[in-house]
């Protein structure tokens, strides 16, 4: 099979599809690897990298999508992209097509491409081992993020987020106690922020509950929100429905309430957002104010960690990849119920799909 993996073009996006270990395995398996010029630049893997792993290196974006009959890519394709795809290839990445733009879910039934949502590979446990490891990074670099921006030269309020003697720390209420808001909480916690975690599933609260003694737990609810937000320095949502639009849970009302110059990371921004008051920003300009609040929206998060990012994407991807390159799309999804999950378009039909009345295309996220 002829695999291509191109540059990703989206602003502050350094990962790439694929890394040299990756291409070298494929190669062994009788594969083609197309990478296009400088793909890895920004993960630190050059073209010689690639070259000495059994790849050909193109220099046209057009060349390794026409190419393609199995694409490799980390960010959902924008428009143009889409156009180069030859039809009936496949198409892997992490797609976010629940909050596409209508017009590219078009292009895609059109045009017979099978996607593959990375995002929506799912395990018979309910796990997804792909997302997992960007949902790590996401929440350990919330962290790292919302200390800077409680700066007062980043806007914030000039809380230290763990406190000092006689001085007590920052309040942090995670909204979503999956992946992200786990690692968020541990991160959190090691800095000495008081840590207040939401979440639907009592099942979830009691996990956290016994990993971490100290942490306040609560069910999600509406007033249970708007209580937690009220008091907040920090308020981190991370919650992810598979193939649908993130809920929205923190209305305009509590974002008002909450304390001036209190800070909003919202994780879920790349399905769209939990805060009625989110939108997209990127790494250049991260942080916007609504209702006296800073926000920070940045779909791509780990997409500036891009060495780790692709590493540890490599690593979880690759049997998918492989059963992929091996068997085609129709015997993959047959033999491996994970990957048909994570099918979002395939012989010009939608599945596992749940679409927004109207995409937002809010760029890819952690994922």
């Amino acid at each position: 099979m002829n695999i291509g993996i191109p540059k990703e073009r989206r602003p502050f996006e350094y990962r790439v599809g694929q890394s040299p270990a990756g291409v070298e395995i494929l190669s062994r398996f009788g594969h083609t690897c197309f990478v296009e010029h400088e793909a890895g630049i920004g993960a630190g893997f050059s073209d010689q990298e690639y070259e000495s792993a059994g790849a050909r290196i193109v220099y046209s974006p057009d060349e390794v999508f026409g190419r393609a009959d199995l694409l490799l890519k980390v960010s959902r394709p924008m428009k143009d992209e889409l156009e180069w795809l030859q039809s009936g290839s496949i198409l892997t990445g992490f797609l976010h097509l629940a909050s596409a733009r209508q017009d590219k879910i078009d292009i895609l039934l059109k045009r017979g491409i099978a996607s593959v949502a990375y995002e929506q590979i799912q395990m018979p446990d309910g796990s997804r081992p792909v997302l997992r490891p960007f949902s790590q990074i996401g929440g350990a670099m919330a962290v790292q993020t919302a200390a800077r921006l409680l700066q007062n030269n980043w806007g914030g309020k000039g809380v230290l987020l763990g406190g000092v003697p006689g001085v007590p720390p920052a309040e942090v209420v995670i909204i979503g106690g999956g992946v992200v808001g786990t690692y968020a909480a541990q991160a959190f916690l090691g800095l000495g922020a008081h840590v207040t975690i939401i979440d639907k599933e009592l099942s979830v609260l009691q996990r956290i509950y016994d990993r971490f003694p100290g942490v306040v737990t609560m069910i999600s609810t509406p007033r249970n929100i708007e209580r937690a937000t009220a008091y907040a320095d920090v308020v981190i949502t991370a919650v992810l429905v598979p193939g649908q639009r993130a809920p929205l849970l923190v209305t305009r009302e509590m974002v008002r309430a909450m304390k001036p110059r209190s800070l909003i990371i919202d994780v879920s921004i790349d399905e769209g957002g939990c805060v009625e008051t989110s939108r997209p920003t990127t790494h250049e300009h991260p942080v916007f104010v609504e209702e006296g609040v800073l926000h920070y929206c940045v779909p791509n998060m780990p997409g500036v960690v891009a060495r780790t990012a692709t590493h540890a994407f490599v690593n979880a991807s690759m049997l998918f990849i492989i059963d992929l390159a091996e068997m085609g799309i129709q015997k993959a999804i047959k033999t491996n119920p994970a990957l048909e999950l994570a099918v979002n378009t395939l012989d010009g039909k939608l599945h596992h799909l749940s679409r927004l009345t109207n995409g937002e295309d809010v760029d890819d996220g952690l994922g």
